[in-house]
């Protein structure tokens, strides 16, 4: 997937913008507080996904402005498209000329791949940034997932509605909770059998990329906190019931669902120590780069298309030899990597440079 024009209007403290990238290479500098990261995320928005920054929508429009809109050219699946997303009250996407009900129309459609400062929180926060990853991650390439999750999400949310209601346990209970441990577990044990596939995927990957961030010097390994026994997702579903079942009693005392794929985790570990208690903020930065790269090799593997890669802030925390690295391994996808001081990248002969200032844009 390549980027061949991107617009925005009224998007932060953008008032209007519009750049033509290049097919590789993109440098976006200028101080702290410029904007730099704002047209970083533009991009991401186009994805279908929510911002990695914000999760309203009045965040993302320029102060004194109704709504932003955001125009994206781009070529995928073997011809150009054009998309366009405005942003008010809600969210409303038309793609190649049709308004399409969701803009999570845009998954699997506008590949992109991103990693700013918030993206370390995949290693030092708690699950929750872990399983984000993974859905984010998985609906890159499966876009029927992110429906099967909503779909799963609100189960949840209906059960524990129930379990507050209840209040105690009684006899009768359990019979009555059946069908949902049952509708629990069947759509739990698809998004179980996703993750584990998913996870298995960017085992392949994040090791040997970690390797070579790190020239060597340590051993990135993690796995999925439900273990797989096979392949079958009816076994994956049977180990799911008992596992509700199980935790019902606490389940009524907390009015809370507390076993399920939304308490799951993927266990980060660096020569076999917890990497969220152990590693250092470089370390943590690299298991992070490491997972995110793998994540664009797969979508590439799987659907055939590049993703774009968004870095935000991130070059300038890295020595050289991993910077170098890491170029080597997005040589020949399309980047776009935002930065104060862009003397040490400038050595790519392939390229553009743009710079931001007060909100506008300029090619240099």
């Amino acid at each position: 997937m390549i980027i061949l024009n991107h617009s925005s209007f009224n998007f932060r403290n953008i008032e209007k913008c519009s750049i033509e990238p290049h097919t590789e290479m993109n440098i976006i500098y200028g101080e702290n507080g410029q904007g730099k990261t704002n047209l970083i995320e533009s991009i991401w928005m186009m994805t279908g996904f929510y911002s990695f920054r914000a999760r309203k929508n009045i965040q993302l429009i320029r102060q004194g402005n109704e709504q932003a809109k955001i125009q994206t050219e781009f070529y995928s699946s073997g011809r150009n498209q054009r998309a366009e997303l405005i942003i008010g009250n809600k969210k409303e996407l038309t793609l190649n000329e049709v308004k399409e009900e969701s803009p999570r129309a845009m998954m699997g459609t506008f590949p992109v791949v991103v990693f700013s400062p918030s993206t370390l929180g995949i290693v030092r926060d708690g699950p929750a940034e872990r399983r984000k990853m993974l859905d984010i991650g998985i609906s890159q390439i499966k876009p029927n997932y992110a429906v099967l999750m909503s779909k799963y999400l609100r189960v949840v949310d209906q059960r524990n509605v129930l379990l507050k209601k209840f209040g105690e346990k009684s006899a009768r209970m359990e019979d009555y909770f059946a069908p949902w441990n049952e509708e629990l577990a069947s759509l739990g044990a698809k998004i179980i059998k996703y993750r584990l596939d998913y996870t298995e995927k960017l085992y392949e990957y994040a090791s040997d990329i970690y390797s070579g961030i790190s020239s060597g010097r340590e051993s990135f390994t993690f796995y999925y906190s439900f273990s797989r026994d096979n392949n079958d997702e009816n076994e994956i579903k049977d180990r799911l019931v008992k596992e509700i079942e199980k935790s019902f009693e606490s389940d009524i005392k907390r009015s809370y669902t507390g076993a399920g794929p939304h308490a799951h985790d993927l266990i980060l570990s660096l020569d076999g120590r917890d990497a969220r208690m152990y590693a250092s903020q470089g370390q943590q930065r690299s298991c992070a780069l490491a997972l995110k790269l793998s994540e664009a090799q797969i979508t590439e593997n799987v659907t055939g298309e590049s993703p774009a890669v968004l870095l935000d802030d991130v070059m300038s925390e890295l020595d050289e030899g991993r910077q170098k690295f890491i170029l080597n391994f997005l040589d020949k996808r399309q980047v776009f990597i935002t930065c104060c001081e862009p003397s040490t990248l400038l050595r790519k002969e392939r390229g553009k440079v743009f710079e931001v200032k007060n909100g506008e844009v300029k090619e240099l």
